[in-house]
């Protein structure tokens, strides 16, 4: 399998579903709806959505993963809005362009974020409503892990570390909620709509593998803040560093980063060998999350 031609098919129909199934830009509020796109179509690498496909493919169903993706990549960029607000990091680009608040206003962008976080969640009941399991089912799996427990509450500690005491501890529980939460959502999600959708030991499974590539792709993003430069990540680079935040590589040092990154992705490759199916497209999408240069 051709993985990075996967991904870019793959991308491309998540692309599509996000014309297809979030409200226009010229709908009233125009400029609401505007930021809310501008945002959402910025292009990035739609690693979640991905990761989602990817396990809805290992055991098909007829269940469309296509909405899923969207509320996910909904949610997801509500977080990267927040993120780039002078009160977070106060970052002024985002994948290569002005951030939200920088084309826009920073209260146009806090809402945009809002509303973005509201629609995820209207559009898995809306879009699944003819498999009410099967919706309240995916709408937990995105709630848990973007709630005050897993996300929000490692974005706060995240927050903290940059003035608190530098433990591996913290930055694990840092790198477990703010990051591999996400892709433990997209892999419960993914093979929630597949065949094998009410299996609970493969559910847990799934979360596992993304808790272990969630943790390997934060690793990595890690590292490249350090090596990579702003053209290629689209967003500024030594930024960890100049606000002190919690880092693998400042704790660590490169070379043991790259390990721990590297452990995590065996890890979750032998689980989803473990799983079986037809798995080579998740299989390859994980090696890939280490492999990536931005």
């Amino acid at each position: 399998m051709d993985i990075a031609e996967k991904m870019r098919e793959g991308a491309a129909r998540v692309e599509a579903a996000i014309l297809r199934w979030t409200p226009d830009e010229n709908a009233r509020p125009r400029e609401l709806h505007r930021a809310m796109r501008y945002s959402l179509c910025a292009g990035g690498k739609r690693i979640r959505p991905l990761l989602l496909l990817a396990a809805a493919e290992t055991f098909p169903s007829e269940l469309d993963p296509l909405p899923a993706c969207v509320a996910l990549e909904c949610l997801h960029t509500y977080t990267l809005i927040h993120d780039d607000l002078p009160c977070m990091d106060d970052a002024d680009t985002r994948r290569g362009r002005p951030s939200c608040h920088k084309k826009f206003r920073e209260d146009l962008a806090l809402l945009a974020g809002d509303a973005l976080l509201t629609h995820a969640f209207a559009l898995l009941a809306q879009a699944y409503a003819g498999t009410p399991a099967v919706a309240v089912g995916l709408v937990a799996d995105l709630a848990d892990a973007a709630g005050s427990r897993r996300l929000i509450g490692g974005q706060v500690e995240d927050t903290i570390g940059e003035a608190g005491e530098m433990t591996s501890e913290r930055l694990d529980y840092i790198h477990e909620n703010k990051t591999a939460a996400l892709l433990e959502a997209a892999l419960a999600m993914g093979f929630r709509l597949g065949a094998r959708g009410e299996d609970a030991a493969l559910l847990e499974k799934a979360r596992e593998i993304g808790s272990c590539a969630g943790r390997a792709f934060q690793i990595v993003d890690d590292i490249l803040d350090v090596t990579a430069d702003a053209a290629t990540m689209g967003k500024p680079v030594r930024a960890d560093a100049a606000a002190h935040k919690l880092t693998y590589p400042g704790l660590c040092g490169l070379e043991k980063s790259r390990e721990r990154a590297a452990e995590y992705t065996a890890r979750a490759l032998r689980l989803c060998g473990e799983i079986g199916g037809n798995g080579a497209f998740l299989s390859g999408l994980v090696r890939a999350l280490l492999e990536r240069k931005n």
